[in-house]
């Protein structure tokens, strides 16, 4: 395979990874309205959770269960709190129970390694793939990607999608109509916790290697970015949103070794995001794609 092709293959599998981050906080955020600017710690345990299961010897479907387990039981335990918060204190919660996971997996190298992080996680069903491996992943990440849509489109459509919506739009008033509220949003925070366990152990199986300031903040700020510019409550939306900004940023990771820019790459990402989230907040609130609102006739 030629440089440029794997790059293409190694941006769209990215792409798929970040897909189905951004679809997770997609339910969170644009579906229920949940401020978690926390993402990026139930990402980071589904890396970690199947990267050490496989690591022990144990295959890696096992792995997977076990890291979108751990990711939604720690969704459960942190909704408990911090569902009970108004929007902008849960959105603070939610921002420092992430660095306690990215402490936390920084400093307890009796398990995580500390700051060396874990290498030589094996790759699903590397010896018996009759192809291109990296090809195989694209295929197999994709396969993902879509049964997590579909999955969620129904979801959605659902009436349990309906009171999630409804939550978002007045809580008092779906209190009002007898549902329990606080159980609608913890079951969406966990539902949601659990698909970022699967792109977190999906992105540690491709990557073969992870270490804890891979989940810095930045992650969280790059996927609301893609759910603000693909569309809240979109799914569509989300998938043109991160395919943009994962291709946006894997573009700028090789422009210093095409041209000297004279800014760093990292700094240049972050520029870019911040103005691309600035030029949408002011000119196009909805996303690229608006959500479709359904009226009841009169």
């Amino acid at each position: 395979m030629s440089t440029f092709l794997s790059y293409l293959v190694d941006t769209f599998i990215f792409i798929n990874i970040f897909t189905i981050l951004a679809l997770s906080l997609n339910l969170e955020v644009g579906v229920t309205r949940l401020m978690n600017f926390g993402k990026v710690a139930f990402f980071a345990i589904g890396a970690y959770s199947s990267a050490l299961v496989t690591l022990a010897g144990y295959p890696f479907w096992l792995g997977l269960a076990c890291g979108i387990v751990i990711a939604g039981i720690t969704g459960f335990l942190v909704s408990i709190p911090a569902l009970r918060l108004r929007e902008d204190y849960l959105a603070i919660a939610t921002i420092a129970f992430g660095e306690i996971i990215r402490i936390f997996l920084l400093n307890e190298r009796w398990l995580t390694n500390g700051p060396i992080g874990l290498r030589g996680i094996p790759r699903p069903m590397k010896e018996v793939v009759p192809m291109d491996y990296q090809t195989f992943y694209l295929l197999f990440s994709f396969a993902f990607l879509v049964a997590i849509y579909l999955f969620l489109h129904r979801v959605t459509s659902s009436p349990f999608g309906r009171v999630l919506k409804a939550i978002r739009e007045d809580e008092l008033v779906a209190q009002a109509l007898g549902k329990n509220t606080f159980r609608f949003k913890a079951q969406a925070f966990v539902l949601g916790s659990s698909i970022a366990g699967i792109a977190g152990s999906l992105f540690a199986h491709y990557l073969t290697f992870i270490s804890p300031d891979m989940f810095m903040p930045t992650v969280t700020f790059a996927v609301w970015t893609m759910v603000v510019v693909g569309g809240r409550g979109n799914a569509l939306g989300i998938v043109a949103g991160a395919a943009l900004i994962q291709f946006m940023e894997r573009t700028t990771r090789i422009m210093k070794d095409v041209a000297d820019i004279g800014i760093e790459p990292t700094n240049l990402r972050m520029i870019l995001l911040g103005l691309l989230l600035i030029l949408f907040i002011m000119y196009r609130p909805q996303g690229i794609f608006r959500e479709k609102k359904y009226e009841v006739a009169r």
